[in-house]
């Protein structure tokens, strides 16, 4: 798998969100556990759809119908990261994710540390089905 430069990336992707790193997220051999990077994926698709479309998700929610992780480097207590977010697909009910966790690590060199894929699917809350991505949203995640 071919590495992107994150200064690249973070010119093509225009929405970022910072991840604290938690002493508790650092487990025996001394980096973030590969299970806490769901965490940090997640916490950034959530702050995504607020802040870059507004997502109400108490009447139309989202849910992962798939997600996988390709994990580049080891995360360290003392490295600075952030997530980068981006739509890279819609389809009627679904839409795809594409995020990056990059940063720099203890030394101040730049990193990509994971890339993500998550494919979301938009739910009526009340019945838990798939519906719809709503235009409003749509053409927000379009542009972004």
């Amino acid at each position: 798998m071919e590495v992107q430069d994150p200064a690249q990336l973070k010119s093509q992707v225009s929405f970022s969100t910072p991840v604290q790193i938690r002493f508790s997220d650092i487990d025996g051999y001394l980096h973030v556990n590969n299970g806490v990077y769901f965490s940090y994926f997640e916490h950034a698709r959530a702050v995504f759809l607020y802040q870059v479309c507004g997502w109400n998700v108490m009447t139309i929610g989202t849910v992962v119908g798939r997600i996988e992780i390709d994990y580049l480097r080891p995360v360290h207590l003392e490295d600075q990261v952030e997530v980068l977010v981006k739509c890279t697909r819609i389809g009627n009910s679904s839409f795809d994710l594409e995020q990056y966790l990059i940063g720099t690590d203890s030394k101040g060199e730049a990193r990509v540390f994971a890339k993500c894929k998550c494919v979301m699917v938009s739910v009526d809350m009340k019945t838990m089905k798939p519906v719809s991505v709503p235009e409003e949203y749509r053409v927000k995640l379009a542009n972004s």
